[in-house]
């Protein structure tokens, strides 16, 4: 007998496939509904149909055979209860000898890609703006997991529940009333998966920090009916399809931050970029330079600086596209070429009513071109 072949049970109706052997004389056979089934090794035979069902006289004669000890036991165990009388002697010379049953948890089809979620479940859903509310881990996997259940404060971490999570399963976390909402906006779950006394495939461990959005707990339509509880839930995804959940908290201040450098970008210290020299039509002269225009270009890739100095160079057209006879200079230096080309397929696109030249070498060298506004 080996890992695939087809067989039925002797002792009882069914049968399936061999997938694995828990011990010498165990066999783990898997039935229609997915679910290993440990198996002595004699009560099972191998077939060439999937006609598990069909009792043979084997398994009528084994049948009867089980039912005849299992009513010698019942004999057995009548007896023993009528002779404690007869005192502690008696059971020490006449031991009954234990019955071990050895009972491995089925697993689900599907069930070995990682699924996790951290569920929020309101007491009193009717009364969701002052009810108070019970978090959950659940666990809908073939695994078994080691977890750490956390909220911050600021840079420190509170552990709130650890232990081990069971395949198939909600496991209560803690319960909180309302005023102590504030404690979890910021919230981590670590998991360690594995299986126990299975050959699996290892799953990395998953540290997963999550953002929990406390205005939800007030309003009645975010919580909704899922498949793990009677009432309705909040959820959040900790793992997805053997995926971590990518939602990443963000501080208030890391915010702050974020957005102050974002305003500095949108709002350089500019107009040095503009020289305007003498005359009844002085020549303007503009840098594009993207240093010029710039303070700071940490975190922009070459497109978005290209498309800024564009920016700066269509600003300047449109201020003066309409006083005829101006001359402007738009210093784009030599470099590969890549400005240049832009801004004179731009003049053709939308200004080719102006007439566009390379400037004056002897001030400009190769890297700028002068355009007259017509």
């Amino acid at each position: 007998m080996k890992i695939g072949d087809k067989v039925r049970f002797l002792s009882e109706v069914g049968g399936g496939v061999v997938t694995g052997f828990q011990e010498k004389d165990i066999v783990l056979v898997e039935d229609a509904d997915g679910f290993d089934i440990p198996m002595p090794v004699r009560e099972c035979v191998v077939i060439e149909t999937d006609d598990y069902n069909v009792p043979t006289p084997a398994a009528r004669a084994a049948k009867k055979r089980l039912e005849n000890q299992s009513a010698a036991r019942t004999d057995a165990a009548t007896t023993e209860a009528s002779s404690s009388t007869l005192g502690s002697g008696w059971k020490a010379e006449h031991p009954v000898k234990p019955q071990v049953s050895v009972y491995r948890q089925p697993e689900m089809k599907g069930g070995d890609v990682l699924n996790v979620y951290l569920a929020f479940v309101p007491e009193d859903i009717k009364a969701v703006s002052t009810t108070p509310f019970e978090a959950y881990l659940v666990n809908d996997s073939n695994y078994y997991m080691y977890y750490m259940y956390l909220s911050a404060e600021g840079k420190s971490w509170t552990t709130r529940s650890h232990g081990l999570l069971e395949p198939n399963t909600k496991f209560l976390l803690e319960e909180f009333e309302k005023s102590e909402l504030n404690d979890r906006e910021h919230v981590a779950v670590q998991l360690v998966a594995f299986k126990d006394n299975r050959a699996f495939a290892m799953k990395p461990a998953v540290n997963v920090e999550i953002r929990i959005d406390t205005v939800k707990f007030y309003k009645l339509h975010t919580f909704r009916q899922t498949d793990f509880f009677e009432t309705p839930a909040l959820m959040y995804d900790v793992v997805k399809n053997d995926l971590p959940a990518k939602q990443v908290y963000v501080s208030a201040e890391d915010l702050q931050d974020a957005l102050m450098k974002k305003k500095t970008v949108e709002h350089p210290s500019a107009p040095r970029t503009i020289v305007k020299r003498g005359g009844k039509n002085e020549i303007i002269e503009v840098d594009l330079h993207i240093g010029e225009l710039l303070d700071d270009t940490h975190g922009m890739s070459n497109r978005e600086m290209l498309n800024y100095q564009l920016d700066k160079f269509r600003e300047v057209m449109e201020q003066y596209k309409n006083k005829r006879e101006q001359r402007i200079v738009f210093i784009h230096g030599k470099g590969d070429g890549v400005l240049r080309k832009a801004l004179l397929d731009e003049m053709k696109r939308k200004y080719s009513a102006c007439k566009t030249q390379d400037a004056s070498f002897q001030e400009y060298g190769f890297g700028a071109t002068m355009v007259t506004i017509k």
